[in-house]
């Protein structure tokens, strides 16, 4: 089985792989250690953050032989070639106020940290997570406590941990903080069933081969509520 994790910078991308890597998973994020590559995208108008899809491909080929969990975190342009490799894909994600604090707070990554970083983070959330969120099977929601976040995931790829795992929205259980999604989608009153992704670029916002639109809107930066931040990074 393999995982995706993926969401916006301060969701708590690293902090949740780290934790799941003590308990004993296999983990790969991608932001580190040169599965990450500026490449130009190809309509020629610039460059975008995208895995090396060789070594993608060879991770996920082991990994498929081994019969062994793995979880890997990431956000880049040509996620979505990978998607029918996936079981699940986990979006985390948290309110800007609570993701622009996580940013100021952690040490360990210089982004954000500009008046001018920070309006493109406040940017990426408010045009790239609608487009994560319509593709992700999971919703996440990490205000919650790290060690919730954690088990819920832990339960996707543990049997003996069925009552924490998410269920689909027509199931009987719900929890707060998680959004089970099926590839599903309604067009007047039907429901049609959507494959989990075709091959194409997630972040470049295609889906197979229609373009996909985020929703723009506008984003008031609140103050930070209190205690809710709770998964840094």
């Amino acid at each position: 089985m393999a995982i995706l994790i993926t969401g916006m910078s301060g969701t708590g991308k690293s902090t949740v792989l780290q934790r799941l890597a003590q308990l004993g998973h296999a983990t790969v994020d991608t932001d580190e250690g040169g599965w990450i590559e500026l490449a130009p995208l190809p309509d020629g108008t610039g460059t975008e953050r995208m895995w090396v899809e060789d070594r993608i491909d060879a991770l996920l080929t082991v990994h498929e032989l081994s019969g062994e969990p793995l979880f890997i975190a990431g956000t880049v342009w040509n996620q979505g070639r990978f998607y029918p490799r996936f079981d699940e894909v986990v979006l985390l994600s948290a309110p800007v106020a609570v993701v622009l604090q996580r940013i100021a707070d952690r040490d360990e990554n210089p982004y954000g940290k500009s008046p001018a970083e920070r309006l493109r983070v406040i940017a990426d959330l408010t045009e790239f997570e609608p487009v994560l969120r319509e593709t992700a099977t999971v919703e996440i929601d990490t205000t919650r406590s790290l060690d919730d976040v954690v088990a819920t995931l832990d339960a996707l790829v543990d049997p003996s941990l069925d009552a924490l795992r998410p269920r689909r929205k027509s199931g009987r259980r719900r929890r707060v903080g998680i959004r089970r999604r099926p590839w599903r989608e309604r067009s007047r009153g039907r429901v049609r069933t959507r494959p989990p992704a075709a091959p194409g670029q997630l972040a470049g916002f295609q889906y197979g081969s229609r373009p996909m639109k985020a929703t723009r809107r506008s984003c008031a930066v609140a103050s930070s509520p209190t205690g809710n931040a709770a998964v840094p990074n």
